[in-house]
């Protein structure tokens, strides 16, 4: 038998083993992506810029859930971490430079510095939104270095 009859043979008895996956995605709703990214994006400028900690935060569901090892779970833990940290840090700001939406998600790219003098942090932050609430909060956050192997920025 030839070796393309055997592979046919075993990729059918393959197929037939292996159930189908379907990777269609469910119709999105652009109009709800939309209304969560702009309800991070303001609560991330009031929050982080602003540092309108209490008012701000009124978007964080009371049981919001931290995935950053640095910071508690929970709206009112958040707040006063943060309040803190900004009584420390009152120069601190992040500049949004991108966001995206999909579904539930919302994404920021941000550059994040403690004064002007500070080159600061690459952040991704990812925000899940239930119902007109953040409600969970993942980020990835990255030094700016002093010198790069390329002259693409971090941004």
């Amino acid at each position: 038998m030839s070796l393309l009859k055997s592979l046919g043979v075993a990729t059918t008895v393959l197929m037939l083993a292996v159930p189908a996956v379907s990777f269609a995605q469910s119709e999105r709703d652009i109009h709800q992506e939309e209304a969560n990214r702009e309800l991070v994006v303001d609560f991330y400028n009031r929050f982080f810029n602003d540092h309108d900690t209490e008012k701000s935060a009124e978007v964080l569901a009371p049981d919001y859930i931290q995935h950053n090892p640095g910071v508690p779970d929970g709206r009112a833990p958040v707040v006063e971490y943060f309040s803190s940290y900004f009584k420390a840090h009152p120069d601190y700001k992040s500049e949004i430079m991108r966001s995206a939406a999909d579904g539930d998600l919302v994404w920021l790219h941000v550059h994040s510095t403690e004064s002007d003098k500070d080159q600061g942090e690459a952040v991704v932050d990812i925000f899940r939104v239930n119902d007109g609430k953040i409600v969970e909060h993942w980020d990835v956050i990255q030094p700016v270095p002093d010198k790069s192997a390329n002259d693409n920025t971090m941004f």
